[in-house]
């Protein structure tokens, strides 16, 4: 199987080499990073760490730049692609460990759970506020769609190749609710999703959003839940959570 690791990237400059030199040797075929018109020497370091590198003329948002990141794997054959944040916030030596759990076909989606205890989560510096938002949407999450997931906000994560071909993913927000988009898609549409630990990494050059950001990001996370229970009981059907050859 050839496994694509790809690099979402915005001023990850001070980063970039410390993710890629944890991404254990043979793990991967090939790293794809997308600079979303970082105002730093993100694109020029990737280009010296021998990347294939892409870059955004103009900036299009986190889920805008999964899109290029996705589009470009699945163009490049990948089989099993790897999403691995380059601002170092995410332990990339689990990486074998997730593709392995799709290679093996254990499981379509792998996703990394930062909260396997509280007190680790706030520990790694993950804000009080976050900690409940993420522990309260996760119980919705799970209960509503019938998953087991430690955590659904996870930026950590692996897809199949299916996963990646049926999923209507192209139509989903370029903002950060693509990834709740993406876990819900792929519950409506029947992949098997599973989880492994991963420490939470909070520091000055890991990327985050604030407050305000956060309650937006919230909010759009429960309307896509809606949208998904309005389908499932059959009360509107929506083409975002359809598969792409039915959609």
């Amino acid at each position: 199987m050839k496994i694509i690791a790809v690099l979402p990237a915005y001023n990850a400059e001070k980063t970039l080499e410390k993710t890629i030199r944890d991404i254990p040797p043979g793990t991967v075929d090939e790293i794809i990073l997308v600079d979303d018109a970082s105002k730093d020497g993100t694109a020029e370091l990737s280009r010296r760490l021998g990347l294939v590198t892409i870059v955004h003329e103009k900036n299009r948002g986190y889920g805008g730049n999964q899109k290029t990141c996705y589009a470009e794997a699945l163009r490049r054959g990948a089989d099993i692609v790897v999403m691995i944040h380059p601002d170092y916030q995410y332990d990339a030596r689990l990486a074998p460990f997730m593709t392995g759990l799709i290679a093996g076909g254990v499981c379509d989606v792998v996703c990394g759970n930062r909260i396997r205890t509280r007190v680790e989560a706030l520990a790694g510096g993950m804000p009080l506020y976050k900690y409940f938002f993420n522990r309260a949407l996760t119980l919705m999450e799970n209960l509503l769609t019938g998953q087991n997931l430690g955590e659904w906000h996870s930026g950590l994560r692996a897809y199949s190749r299916k996963v990646l071909e049926t999923l209507p993913w192209e139509m989903n927000s370029e903002d950060f609710v693509f990834d709740q988009q993406f876990l819900i898609q792929a519950a409506a549409c029947g992949f098997r999703m599973g989880d492994i630990p991963v420490a939470a990494r909070y520091f000055p050059e890991a990327s985050s959003i604030n407050f305000r950001r956060s309650v937006v990001y919230g909010l759009s996370a429960l309307w896509v839940l809606a949208q998904y229970l309005l389908q499932r009981f059959g009360l509107a059907r929506f083409a975002l959570l359809s598969p792409k050859c039915s959609s």
